[in-house]
């Protein structure tokens, strides 16, 4: 029996195709959402300490190096806590990250900067990178809500790095305020980026020349000839360490991005670019990433920023493989991620920020 079709249907019919292509693809997107929500669920129920406003670092109440967490988880919990605001308009989840990360605050050492550990409970060391993954969560914030808190503290967090920077090994930023041996691209890196937004939003050429200052120093002490890079250099012999985690390619990466709309000079795109498909071809083995999720928060930043430019969605595919096989192999049964017995902080706001970056990047 013959179909018949309606003239004015004809429109409708040729557009059926692309219609359900289209809602198809939406449908095998996973419910990024509901894996937030667990996970924050999770953190907050599991992992937070009620009575302080702190946070543990892990789940297991018993064998614990300290009462409450490093600093460290906190640098990844409050960049889930904005992007799980930029997500959602109207929510506030940083306010309480943000009130914990206040408590790592010592002013009893100029410059004043937060320290590795809560500093009621006592004074320790001061990392210059764990500062800078916190400036860089602040300048999103503010980019996104302008309240003054987040840009005087970044502003404050970049006088601490620029204390460590000085010509030992040409130049560049320590890792660690009490320990001059290493410098290294996680404190390098994250500071080219806290000096670009800083530039963007102040115009300052002071944040300028830092970032450009560092930027040249990374490449030319700790790239690896194929586009990564190196951890650290050692400052007294200047031999090279050369293991190759992911988050040291992400922050570069997105730095090439940020002086690439800065300067509009193409040369930082297709080093970009070349960064971005030697990223993939080291670390995206047999359909996954190395286990250090954090890290890998970090790179998809970088991939972020490029994608943004170029609009090349293959730059996104691989983290998608990834995450869900997190989701699907590496989950107990009470929803909290990670292969340890004891869930980690860290891991749990990792998987937040990479599950809020899909969640936005995949559906446009």
């Amino acid at each position: 029996m013959q179909m018949k079709v309606f003239p004015g249907c004809r429109f409708l019919f040729f557009l059926l195709p692309a219609f359900f292509t289209c809602r198809s693809a939406i449908a095998q997107l996973p419910d990024y959402n509901s894996r937030i929500q667990y996970l924050y669920n999770g953190i907050n129920s599991k992992l937070s300490d009620k009575k302080t406003g702190l946070y543990f670092e892990t789940t297991d109440t018993i064998n614990k190096e300290n009462l409450h967490s490093w600093l460290w988880p906190l640098c990844a919990l409050i960049q889930a806590a904005n992007e799980m605001e930029t997500n959602e308009p109207g929510k506030k989840y940083l306010p309480p990250v943000k009130a914990a990360i206040d408590k790592y605050y010592n002013d009893k050492t100029f410059p004043p900067a937060y320290q590795d550990y809560v500093f009621t409970e006592r004074q320790s060391s001061r990392f210059y990178d764990d500062n800078q993954w916190i400036a860089i969560a602040y300048l999103d914030a503010y980019n996104r809500n302008h309240e003054p808190v987040y840009l005087d503290n970044a502003k404050m967090i970049y006088r601490f790095m620029i204390s460590g920077l000085d010509t030992v090994a040409g130049g560049g930023i320590y890792w660690k305020e009490d320990d001059k041996s290493t410098k290294n691209t996680c404190s390098n890196g994250p500071g080219i980026l806290v000096a670009l937004q800083l530039y963007k939003i102040t115009q300052l050429d002071e944040y300028l020349n830092t970032a450009l200052a560092l930027y040249q120093w990374t490449n030319k002490h700790l790239q690896a000839p194929e586009g990564i890079y190196y951890d650290n250099i050692k400052t007294a012999s200047l031999d090279i360490s050369k293991a190759m985690y992911t988050y040291n390619t992400g922050s570069m990466l997105q730095s090439n991005v940020l002086l690439y709309q800065i300067l509009k000079d193409p040369k930082y795109l297709a080093e970009a670019e070349r960064i971005a498909s030697a990223g993939r071809a080291h670390f995206y083995k047999n359909n996954r990433l190395p286990s250090e999720y954090w890290f890998n928060a970090v790179l998809l930043r970088g991939y972020e920023a490029l994608y943004k430019t170029d609009k090349n969605k293959e730059w996104l595919s691989f983290f998608k493989e990834d995450a869900d096989a997190v989701w699907n192999s590496e989950r107990s049964s009470d929803n909290l991620l990670g292969k340890r017995n004891a869930k980690r902080l860290i891991d749990q706001a990792a998987m937040i920020e990479i599950y809020a970056r899909l969640n936005r990047l995949l559906k446009g």
